[in-house]
């Protein structure tokens, strides 16, 4: 079911490329600009009727109306299942309590006597949150996107999710439950491409907004591509994945667990083992026969972990493991080996890091307290995960005096000479000699 990649032996030459050597899944998100464009363009054009038409083609979907009336919100919480309720809730009392750790405050330098500059943490003033909806309502992307922005300070919080043909064209009501839990009262029933080009333009009751944020297929990705120069966006997160470094102390059991656990959300899912040991290699793939065969998702499970972008990398030790890990930079990297938290400190880069056989990826899915919009693709190796600094600005305030001024006016006017533009170091002089403007 799953390949392997035996990267033993290693060579006396240059180091080999790991990243090159543990593909991933084709997600071409270039290609798919060619077919989102036109959805986009036809977004900004037309509004709400292009939504609508897009609605019916590709959901099944007539609409009349893109806004979620408030009474469904309320409808859908009242019919909630309690105990989901109460998963809800926890989730997002750990997470809302790791997201206040996170904010910062403003930094005020004192450079000299009457010359001051402050890093004042602004929030951004109005976001577009994304929930996929497809393959499975991801109700915890809602918690996600949401308790980070509201602990931000961000004042006008927009979400939208693919309208659903089971459920009357609205979003799938445990997505609709949670808005209502955490107190989101405009929701949209948009999906796919044409949901960034709304909040990129605004359409309708929507209007435009400054940052979007939230994981999507290729086609959403594609069109946050597409639009980053008109609207902030957080990543351009694709398929998920799940690394996992262990040694001959892993539990095969929770290893190939774990390795199932992410590859049930897309065909397109990467799971991939990496080991020193070949015993837990073998028992891993017995383990992957017996529980995907008693899973709920077979096929998809099945798709994923034979895909290219999954398999079983052999190494020699753990330190090189832990090369390869660090070459991977994958969304989620568990470290079960016999050392665990020591090994964990030596991965630099990955989106999220769950340390030993008691935090699994999918503790970090719910109820970890962590965010699990991460970075895909390798791009863990200089971005990072969903926060309250996604949602926050930094804007630096110059406060001088004129004795300050004249202080340092000196080196600006130098400054400004040195690069040949004069009417820089104009603006300075012209303050201590308004009859001279020029050099």
């Amino acid at each position: 079911m799953i390949r392997r990649i035996d990267l033993r032996g290693g060579s006396s030459g240059a180091a080999p490329d790991y990243r090159a050597l543990v593909p991933r899944a084709d997600f071409d998100v270039e290609a798919a600009l060619h077919v989102v464009r036109p959805i986009c363009d036809d977004v900004r054009d037309r509004g709400v009727e292009a939504i609508a038409e897009y609605a019916a083609s590709f959901d099944g979907v007539e609409q009349t109306d893109i806004g979620v009336p408030r009474q469904a919100l309320t409808d859908a919480l009242a019919a909630l299942d309690p105990e989901v309720r109460a998963g809800l809730e926890e989730s997002v009392r750990r997470l809302r309590i790791t997201c206040e750790a996170e904010l910062e405050q403003d930094v005020v330098t004192d450079l000299g006597p009457g010359a001051r500059v402050t890093q004042r943490l602004v929030p951004v003033d109005r976001v577009g949150l994304y929930v996929p909806g497809g393959v499975a309502p991801l109700v915890s992307s809602v918690l996600m996107n949401v308790v980070p922005a509201q602990v931000a300070g961000v004042g006008s919080i927009a979400l939208t999710s693919s309208p659903q043909k089971d459920h009357g064209g609205l979003p799938h009501p445990t997505i609709l439950a949670a808005c209502e839990l955490l107190g989101i009262e405009e929701v949209y029933a948009v999906g796919g491409a044409q949901a960034i080009a709304m909040f990129a333009y605004g359409a309708g009751p929507c209007r435009r907004v400054d940052l979007v944020t939230g994981p999507g297929n290729i086609y959403t990705v594609s069109a946050k591509r597409l639009l980053k120069g008109v609207v902030g966006i957080d990543s351009e997160a694709g398929p998920t994945e799940i690394a996992i470094l262990a040694d001959d102390t892993a539990d095969a059991a929770y290893v190939a667990a774990d390795l199932v656990s992410q590859a049930e959300h897309d065909p397109m899912a990467a799971s991939v083992l990496v080991t020193d040991s070949l015993r837990l290699a073998d028992e891993v793939e017995a383990e992957l026969d017996k529980q995907v065969a008693a899973t709920k998702h077979v096929e998809r499970i099945r798709t994923a972990l034979s895909g290219e972008q999954s398999g079983i990398v052999l190494v020699d030790d753990v330190d090189q493991g832990l090369d390869v890990i660090n070459a991977y930079a994958a969304e989620h990297t568990e470290i079960q080996t016999t050392d665990a938290a020591r090994d964990a400190a030596k991965v630099r880069n990955a989106g999220a890091v769950f340390v030993g056989p008691w935090a699994p990826v999918s503790l970090g899915d719910y109820c970890a307290g962590s965010n699990h919009v991460l970075p895909t693709a390798g791009c863990a190796c200089h971005s990072s995960g969903l926060s309250v600094r996604s949602f926050v600005r930094s804007v630096h305030v110059v406060e001088y005096s004129r004795d300050a001024l004249a202080e340092v006016g000196g080196h600006v006017m130098t400054l400004a000479d040195a690069e040949d533009l004069p009417a820089h170091g104009a603006a300075v002089r012209v303050r201590f000699d308004p009859d001279s403007t020029q050099p």
